[in-house]
């Protein structure tokens, strides 16, 4: 999701919440407490450089039980760090605190904001030697065009 899609959902929603991908939904007392704009600039394992460009928030819950983000006060905080930062359209990470920090990609299903769980991946398999992954198939499943082509007796082996 970019950042111009989560300010086309603020402009219609009543609530800000955000539901992890457990379904669980962050307590609602949540702050933003960044911003941001972080760009990854690497090497992959096929030695192509590469650069990433994402806005970051986070969120985070403290005992301010009774805090509660509006979706104006949301969308004037990025509007602020789009001014301040120079902050361009890009997709949405967001990070949030489970055992470890939690990087989610994010989404949206018309009312709430839900944390999508990022995965790693090679981004150079064709250079690595990594195997297409090969369709797993049960033989038993498999029928032959003609029911019983291949049976005993039927003349095809």
């Amino acid at each position: 999701m970019k950042l111009s899609d989560v300010k086309k959902a603020l402009e219609t929603a009543s609530d800000v919440s955000f539901i992890l991908p457990n379904g669980i939904t962050v307590p609602e007392h949540f702050h933003v407490t960044e911003v941001g704009v972080v760009n990854k600039n690497f090497i992959d394992c096929g030695g192509a450089v590469r650069n990433e460009r994402v806005v970051n928030f986070q969120l985070w819950e403290a005992n301010d039980f009774d805090h509660r983000l509006k979706p104006q006060k949301l969308s004037n905080i990025i509007a602020w760090s789009e001014k301040i930062l120079g902050i361009e359209d890009a997709e949405v990470e967001v990070e949030y605190q489970s055992d470890t920090i939690g990087k989610y990609n994010l989404d949206f299903n018309g009312k709430d904001f839900l944390l999508v769980a990022k995965t790693t991946n090679c981004l150079a398999s064709e250079k690595c030697g990594i195997p297409a992954e090969k369709l797993k198939v049960n033989l038993s499943s498999l029928t032959t065009a003609e029911a019983g082509c291949c049976t005993p007796g039927s003349g095809c082996c």
